[in-house]
Formats: structure tokens, sequence, C-alpha cells
């Protein structure tokens, strides 16, 4: 093992571990506690997708009615379970100088039932689709970062159809609420709860949104946020507005100096930066902060990206330019999540078992991030001709060691029974409603 020495699959376990107990109080019954660890490890499993059936399968259940009622029927609270995983992952990585970075995903559906969904713009396929949605909060600092919040967005179609809520198990008290109101939820919620932070980071969808910039001002949280090209800029005292990409174009070449925004794969990542570190205030005259407008470009398509910037007390241009680069780090964790814990393989409806289905799903990714931040902490040394290990490489080494996936051929044979049965049960019941409504009068 010495070539090895940062594979310790017993300090693996102690994590998955203590993830897991953080929150097992929260279960009054063992049997869904049991579940739910059950659950947590088949989502690090290497299980193809990562639905119920698959899960209870690893688990060595003989059906999958134990995991089905842990997301749709058992007594639990995923918003406790939820508070319990971003206190590990805020003790593990916390940092006065945090960062917490907002964004939105989306997830492909077929169909129209699955809470949320509709034909709207995602990310995920750069396009109009029929997908959900969800705005996740992420939590960043130099020893680390996972995500720790997540809420579905309800598009106004869902909001205003009581009917159609109801039948999703959407509360009678959930109204509509933007994505940039969603954003601020758990930013003050995270606030509230101690979350170690300075600053918040986000994309122009939120960037744009004055309310929320005004929202942290007042819990003093200092931000880096990109805004849209022709975003409107106070100058002068606030006496002007100008857009954003006209006062780029009257910067002399003096302006702008070369930094990186932070280490990626394939190296430093180097952009040009202009700085006008004292721009108007945004509306709100006494909030006792400085104000300031950040532009990147890019040094070899010349794309320029904006930045409205404010801080309660004096930051530096490096600093500024350090959380501009920490907001890529929620695309990584989307990443992981999807591709390592099946964040997006939820075959989930309603309201409350997407709610359950996504909180596991943070759990799992925070065993993750914890692992990898302890492989490549100060005491160990690296190997020169490795990479440290990742997030990836730590899943694949997980399942090796320590997941022992139920394997016999009788346990094989008696799921593949199960499943045609159900199937052919579901198939059945499938093809007497469509001949039945073929035949109403």
């Amino acid at each position: 093992m010495a070539e090895s020495h940062s594979v310790e699959p017993a300090r693996w376990r102690r994590t998955i571990d203590l993830v897991i107990d953080s929150f097992a109080s929260r279960f009054r019954r063992v049997e869904p506690r049991r579940a739910a660890a059950g659950f947590v490890t088949g989502l690090l499993a290497d299980l193809e997708i990562k639905t119920c059936w698959q899960v209870a399968e690893q688990a060595g259940h003989a059906r999958p009615d134990a995991m089905q009622r842990l997301l749709y029927r058992a007594k639990w609270n995923a918003d406790a379970v939820r508070d319990d995983v971003r206190k590990v992952v805020t003790d593990r990585f916390g940092d006065p100088d945090g960062v917490l970075v907002v964004d939105e995903t989306g997830d492909l559906k077929k169909g129209v039932h699955s809470v949320g969904v509709q034909r709207q713009y995602t990310g995920t396929a750069g396009r109009i689709e029929n997908a959900q949605v969800g705005v996740f909060l992420a939590y960043a600092s130099r020893h680390g970062h996972a995500l720790i919040d997540r809420r579905v967005y309800l598009p106004k179609s869902w909001t205003d159809d009581r009917s159609r809520c109801e039948q999703a198990g959407v509360p009678d008290d959930v109204v509509f609420a933007t994505r940039s109101e969603l954003a601020d939820d758990m930013i003050t919620a995270a606030v509230n709860a101690l979350v170690p932070a300075r600053w918040v980071a986000a994309d122009e969808a939120y960037g744009n949104n004055t309310r929320l910039r005004s929202e942290l001002r007042k819990l003093r949280l200092g931000y880096v946020l990109a805004v849209s090209c022709d975003h409107l800029v106070p100058i002068d005292a606030g006496k002007t507005r100008c857009r954003a990409d006209r006062l780029a174009a009257d910067l002399p070449a003096t302006a702008w100096t070369r930094r990186s925004a932070g280490d990626g794969s394939k190296g430093p990542r180097f952009y040009d930066w202009a700085w006008l570190a004292d721009v108007g205030a945004d509306g709100d005259p006494d909030d006792d902060g400085r104000h300031s407008l950040l532009i990147r470009r890019n040094n070899t398509t010349g794309e320029l990206t904006f930045y409205r910037c404010w801080a309660s007390r004096p930051a530096t241009l490096a600093q500024l330019v350090r959380v501009a680069g920490v907001r890529w780090i929620v695309e990584e964790s989307f990443q992981a999540g999807k591709g390592q814990v099946g964040l997006d393989q939820h075959q989930v409806r309603r309201w409350t078992s997407w709610h359950r289905f996504t909180t596991l799903a943070l759990a799992a990714l925070a065993v993750l991030a914890i692992c990898a931040a302890d492989a490549r902490s100060a005491d160990r040394h690296g190997q020169p001709d490795m990479i440290d290990l990742t997030v990836n490489e730590i899943r694949r080494l997980i399942n090796v060691l320590l997941i022992r996936p139920t394997r016999t051929i009788a346990d094989r044979l008696r799921w593949s029974c199960w499943r045609r049965r159900h199937q052919a049960r579901a198939r059945k019941a499938h093809y007497a409603r469509r001949l039945t409504l073929e035949f109403q009068p």
C-alpha cells in the first residue's frame, strides 16, 4: 500500500457512518432508519440506475417495499435530515471566508405528473424541454465543497392549479416562488443555522435580481454575482446608469490585469480582469458597504462576463476574483451528484418523495466530498506521479473495498422473477385501462 497510502478504507467507513449516524435519530422506528442507511449506501454503490428497485436489491432485500415506503409513507422529516447533513458538511469544511453558491439544474421528464414538471428552459439540455427544475445551495471553502440544500421549483402552472398540487402532495401553504426567492430562502436558512460564510456567488439568472442582492446585503453577506451585459450599473454617485458592456468598451488597456480564478483540471484558469471599484449604490444608499463592478475577459475568445459585487468591508481584487472562480464548484457538484450518486435518477412524482430522495443523495454526496478532502489534506503527501484521489475514484474504491452487494445466483434469479411478474401486472393494468377508455361512449 506504499503507493496508495491515501486509500484508507477504514477512514472512509467512519465517514459513511458519521454521515448516516448524524441523522439516525430523525427516525422513530428502526426499520426506516435501517432503510435510510441502506439507501445512502445504495446510492454510493455501482448500480446502473439508482431507483428503489435497484437499491433494494443491492441492500439484500427480497422486495423494494421498504425502500419505497421510506420515500413515500414512512414518518420522517426530510428538512431535519437536510439540516443534519448541512451541519456535517460545515463542521468539516467550515471557514470564516466560506462561499455559498446557488444554482439550478434540470431533470428531463416525460409526462405531466411529476412535481414541478412542465416545458421550461433548463441548462441541462440547453433549451426548453419537459423538465423538473431544482434550485440548490452549495458550500465551498479552502477545505472542500458540497451541496447543502435543495428546493424544487414550482411554476405558476402548478401553484395556480391546487388540484394538481394536491395530487402531487404539495402542502397547502406552498405558494409560487421565483428561483431567486428559493435561493434567498436557502441562504437565509444557512445564515440562521450559523453556517460560516462571508460570500455568495451565483450566475446571472440570480445576479440580475435586484431584490436578491438587497436581501444579501441585509444579511451582511458579500457577493460576486454574474449579471447580463445589458445590466445597468449606477455611476457618478448614482446619477447615471450605464450598460455594463458599454463601461467595458470604454476601459483603457491599462485597466486590465491577468489573474487566475483558481485551478481547473488543466491547470490555473487565467483571465483578464478589470475592476471598477466604486460604482453607485444599488438603490440602497445606506447599506454601509462597497459596491463595485468586476469584468472578466477570456484572453482567447475575448468574451466578457460581468459581476456585480458588494462587501460590507474593504475587499481586494484578488478576493473578488477568487469568489467569482468558486462559482464553478456547483457545476462540479451537479456532475458528481448525477454521475456518482444518482441525483437525477429518482423515479418519484410527489413533493415529499422528491425532497426525501434528494436529501439522501446529498448525504451520499457529502460522504464522497469529505473522503476526497481527507485524502488531500495537508498531513498527507501526494505521489508525484499520481493525481489526488477524486470523488469518482473514491466511489469506485468504496465499492471495491467496502460495499458488499448481494451477488448469489439465487438472489439474482429471485429478483429477475419479481421484476418480470411486477411488470406483467403493470402491463395488464395499462392494457385494461387503455381498452376501457377506447370503448367508452
